[in-house]
């Protein structure tokens, strides 16, 4: 088994049935939801794996070009900018070797989660919609769809299987709002099996929000078992 970057792994009591892989957002680590992890307080029934990998260390043309966790360039916010695709597509094939690793050690695809937080949750978008089977579901945290003039082409249309949640708050200052409806609508028009979820909150977690991750998560595996 490789497990790529520096990850951190929180394994259930019993062996791991289901695995969610949270990717932070910029200037962030894995520690950054572990705070979250422990409120949702999932059922020990469901044995799910979180696995938490650190961006690479590198410079954030946005941010004056300082050097912090990152899990690939931006150069801008706005559509007037461009963006480092292949940074993007870097870190793409990384968090496809995380989602490997968890099959490695026995996890089906449709028991994985790829979660993410605003940059982290871009990358998790971008990953998910181009895997070659389908996943548990895809959460998106206060976030937006990147290269989405891609989409259309680069699809796998497999992921029509997997659910999203889009999750975003309505006082948002760094992601605004309307980044993510625009990829909310960009993917139900691809057909996708989108959920809307928005929130009185700024660029950050809200104990509502808390609640409905937990919820999409246990129905989700509560639904494969009911299959099994």
């Amino acid at each position: 088994m490789t497990v790529p970057l520096n990850t951190i792994r929180l394994e259930p009591v019993k062996k791991a049935a289901a695995s969610v892989i949270w990717l932070h957002g910029l200037g962030a680590d894995g520690y950054d939801f572990m705070p979250v992890i422990k409120q949702m307080d999932l059922p020990e029934i469901h044995s799910v794996r979180f696995v938490l990998p650190n961006a690479p260390m590198q410079p954030v043309t946005l941010n004056n070009g300082m050097t912090m966790p990152s899990w690939y360039d931006i150069y801008g916010i706005g559509k007037q900018f461009d963006e480092d695709d292949s940074g993007i597509r870097k870190s793409e094939a990384a968090v496809r070797q995380l989602i490997q690793a968890e099959l490695d050690l026995g996890v089906a695809h449709n028991r994985i989660f790829l979660v993410g937080f605003s940059q982290g949750g871009a990358l998790a978008l971008h990953t998910g919609l181009r895997l070659e089977q389908p996943l548990a579901g895809l959460i998106a945290l206060s976030t937006y769809l990147p290269l989405r003039d891609r989409i259309e082409v680069e699809l796998n249309h497999v992921q029509k299987r997997t659910p999203i949640c889009i999750m975003h708050g309505r006082q948002d200052e760094v992601v605004p709002i309307e980044f993510a409806e625009l990829s909310f609508e960009i993917l139900k028009h691809q057909g996708l099996d989108c959920r809307w979820h928005e929130y009185t909150m700024e660029h950050n977690l809200c104990a509502d929000q808390i609640i409905d991750i937990k919820e999409f998560i246990v129905n989700q595996l509560k639904d494969i078992n009911g299959m099994c």
